[in-house]
């Protein structure tokens, strides 16, 4: 049996989860509200507030499905009751980030600013304080949602390995490398 796949989720009181007839669940909290398709064959039961997946045989598909979909669920519930949070910084000299409602604004050593609309879904937020790096927050219910929208942002100025400049997770660590060496002659 899969370790994760098994384990239970504790559903907690303000939420409601409900699985309808086409194997899609609907988690409904005071952060919003989440569908997530299931496969047909798994099974979704809500008992005592205790949320379980059982898969319908031990096929490897469906083996890897199984903890998939427990987590998806879990990252559901913690999404509609705590939320999730990203912070990223960006690390350069000149680069700037600022918001506009859910238009971000970003300076990032192009000769053009990039301008991305972030969906509603995601709460935006940009600080810029004085001898900071510029941070970029956003919070949201739906993680994966929120993964892509980070990704993409990061996308535009990945960090490069020798100075670190660039669109990075707050705390992510970077694997530097060392820049020419001079010949001996």
């Amino acid at each position: 049996m899969s370790r994760i796949g098994k384990a239970p989720i504790t559903v907690p009181a303000g939420v409601d989860v409900k699985v309808s007839a086409d194997n899609i669940v609907t988690v409904k909290g005071p952060k919003g509200e989440l569908h997530q398709p299931i496969q047909a064959g798994f099974n979704v039961k809500l008992e005592n507030n205790v949320l379980t997946i059982e898969r319908p045989n031990d096929e490897k598909q469906n083996r890897a499905l199984h903890g998939l979909y427990r987590s998806l669920l879990n990252n559901n519930v913690v999404g509609v009751t705590q939320g999730h949070t990203t912070k990223q910084e960006l690390v350069g000299v000149g680069y700037k980030a600022t918001n506009a409602g859910q238009i971000l604004d970003l300076s990032v050593g192009y000769s053009h600013r990039i301008m991305l609309e972030v969906p509603k879904e995601i709460k935006l937020t940009t600080v810029t304080e004085k001898g900071q790096n510029p941070t970029i927050i956003m919070e949201s219910a739906d993680k994966q949602l929120l993964g892509q929208v980070a990704a993409k942002i990061r996308g535009f100025r990945k960090p490069e390995p020798y100075k670190g400049k660039g669109i990075r997770f707050v705390g992510e660590q970077l694997r530097r490398k060392a820049g020419k060496s001079a010949s001996k002659k």
